[in-house]
């Protein structure tokens, strides 16, 4: 099997927990730098503006937001205004003036913290400490520009992370000015951040400096809230893929949509990073076991992750237009048939089945069943790949051999293209594709944070993520059993390649166990785990960096002890009182539960005392677990 990475080092402990007390934002000014403010890139644009709420809250009109001017996105997403504090005004009018050259030099000086993202953003950071300016300064690296670069290639990147040369690395890859800039902004800033842990290793070892502060990434809440709608939205959503699945399935449909489960992937195009070559090979592994175990479930997977296409495939098109054609005519003999029964109702009379429908009813319907005959199977992929030949996960389909054969359970369906509400093909935003799946799969190899299954999460759909990402070790420290909250956490750290693989198979498969019941529970816990990601909770982390930063770079104005032990109101999701104390309900051992089990869990299960149980936990404080005695931290413990 060509997977051949694998982490194993020590347990990352938990996140650091404090109490900040309120800054005096009357007299500060609040500047966060990106290149993705209203400029969609990538995961950065996503915390920006789903934090810029919570941070306006805050800090009102004494926050700022500075990003790149692109015509469009400033037509669509910026409203014109004039700035309301004068410093900034008169900043703004000199660098009109002097093109770009900021001055400082203005009466009124109130302080000022600068929050730069990334790389790109540095180079302010860079010039306002070599010019000695009295700015405190912030440095967020979402994931280092070399680990990215390094992942890619395929390279075992965790377990050598103390044996990379980083200067022969990054000229090796032609990123060396890239990478120095990086790193002199993580060395300048008074205060550098990441958003995870692992990615606060990962830094260490690549940018030579521990952070002070990890931010976890958030949500806005309230955007995904659908209170008690979400299950309703599941099933209205799942109802409109199911269309999709009868139009690109004519002639091979010999499976009932009502068993039929639909997982996905979805990001960008990284075929290592992204898991989706762990995904595949685990998919070819349920294949088996549900036929082997001839379970009536049937699989549909998709691949949303967008790759150069040159249109849509002539035959998934030509199955959506045989699905309209086949609807259209079971519309027009059901409205003749309607009105024949309406009449013979009418005139008191059972009307004779065998003669209601007349000879005309029965060539249309046979020339409907005709035009349905397929000499092909159903297509792997909705579009024509520029690259076919070398497409990753092409080409590893056909190594595994799915290709959505009658006898496969697992069916799948590439969609190299983001989901819009405008295709021909699958009219859905990617919102509402989520609502309509089962479970979203991304066993990330490098995933710093992993936003996908912080959103299969608040929208209520249970997800499948690993150790190696941020998600994935956040809510191991915050849930108690994560599986049974529907976040399914593959061990990426201390398993060789294939025990991952297999472990993953077995969450695949112990889904495909659970009955309609066991999953609509599951759901409704999934989505209690919303306020867990709630910028209301997690922005206290930046708020504890901006006090950190003030307090280093205006040591007369602002103290904060140092000694003073972190604390915070938090969450610690305990195992759900109807889960009985056993491995057994989140990875089935067998192939089928007993009945006796399923009986008992259902009486067990109480929605509203769970959920009442979870709003206690979310108000009450928690604290982390320690290391047992005897146990340190070591970034450089390795096994296999």
């Amino acid at each position: 099997m060509p997977l051949a990475r694998s982490l194993s080092m020590t347990s990352l402990n938990g996140l650091p927990q404090w109490e900040d007390e309120d800054l005096p934002v009357e007299d500060l000014l609040l500047f966060e730098v990106s290149w993705e403010v209203t400029n969609k890139v990538g995961g950065i644009y996503t915390v920006i503006q789903t934090k810029a709420k919570t941070t306006a809250d805050e800090w009102g009109e004494k926050y700022f937001l500075v990003g790149p001017y692109f015509e469009h996105n400033v037509k669509t997403q910026v409203e014109a205004c004039e700035p309301p504090n004068p410093a900034v005004t008169k900043a703004m009018d000199t660098m009109k003036s002097q093109g770009c050259q900021l001055s400082c030099q203005f009466d009124d000086k109130p302080n000022v913290i600068a929050h730069f993202h990334e790389w790109q953003a540095g180079v302010g950071l860079i010039l306002s400490r070599s010019q000695k300016l009295p700015v405190a300064t912030i440095f967020t690296t979402h994931a280092t520009l070399l680990g990215r670069y390094l992942c890619a290639a395929n390279i075992d990147f965790y377990n050598n992370l103390d044996q990379f040369d980083i200067d022969k690395e990054a000229g090796e890859r032609q990123i060396y000015h890239r990478y120095c800039m990086e790193r002199a902004s993580v060395h300048c800033a008074h205060v550098f951040t990441t958003v995870s842990q692992i990615t606060a290793i990962e830094a260490e070892h690549m940018l030579k400096r521990n952070p002070d502060v990890v931010t976890p990434n958030g949500l806005n809440i309230k955007k995904f809230s659908a209170m008690h709608e979400f299950q309703n939205l599941h099933s209205m959503y799942k109802a409109r893929i199911q269309e999709f699945i009868r139009g690109h399935f004519y002639g091979h449909l010999d499976f009932s949509l009502e068993k039929t489960l639909f997982f996905f992937i979805a990001g960008r195009y990284e075929f290592s990073n992204k898991g989706a070559d762990m995904f595949l090979e685990a998919l070819s592994r349920l294949n088996f076991l549900l036929r082997v175990h001839k379970a009536d479930v049937t699989v549909v997977v998709f691949f949303i992750m967008p790759a150069k296409t040159n249109n849509f495939n002539v035959e998934t098109l030509k199955g959506q237009a045989v699905r309209k054609q086949l609807w259209d005519t079971a519309q027009s003999v059901k409205e003749k048939f309607g009105k024949k029964l309406y009449n013979a109702l009418l005139k008191g009379e059972i009307p004779d089945l065998n003669k209601i429908f007349d000879r005309d009813d029965i060539t249309v319907m046979k020339r409907a069943i005709f035009s349905t005959q397929r000499h092909c199977l159903p297509p792997v992929t909705t579009h024509n790949m520029i690259d076919d030949s070398n497409d990753p996960i092409l080409n590893t389909i056909r190594r595994i051999g799915l290709f959505n054969n009658r006898t496969d359970r697992v069916k799948v369906i590439l969609h190299p293209e983001f989901l819009s509400s405008t295709s021909p093909l699958l009219p859905l935003d990617y919102e509402e594709f989520v609502r309509g799946c089962h479970l979203g799969v991304f066993p990330s190899y490098y995933e710093p944070w992993g936003y996908t299954p912080a959103e299969c999460t608040v929208m209520g759909i249970p997800s499948v993520t690993t150790n190696l990402s941020g998600f994935g070790c956040f809510m191991q420290e915050h849930v108690a059993d994560p599986a049974a909250y529907g976040i399914y956490i593959v061990d990426r750290r201390f398993r060789s390649p294939d025990e991952s693989c297999n472990q993953l198979t077995q969450f695949l498969y112990g889904f495909c166990q659970q009955s309609r019941r066991q999953r609509i529970i599951q759901r409704n816990r999934t989505e209690r785990l919303s306020d867990l990601l709630d910028w209301r909770y997690l922005g206290r982390y930046y708020m504890h960096a901006r006090h950190l930063a003030l307090s280093r770079t205006f040591p007369d104005k602002f103290e904060m002890e140092p000694s003073a032990p972190p604390k915070t109101e938090g969450f610690r999701y305990p195992r759900p009182s109807s889960v009985p104390p056993s491995p057994s309900v989140s990875q089935h051992s067998s192939p089928h539960n007993s009945e006796g089990e399923n009986e008992d869990e259902e009486e067990r299960y109480d929605e509203d005392e769970e959920a009442e149980r979870d709003r206690q936990n979310i108000k009450s404080p928690f604290s982390l677990g320690v290391l047992p005695q005897g146990m340190k931290k070591q970034h450089g413990e390795y096994r296999n």
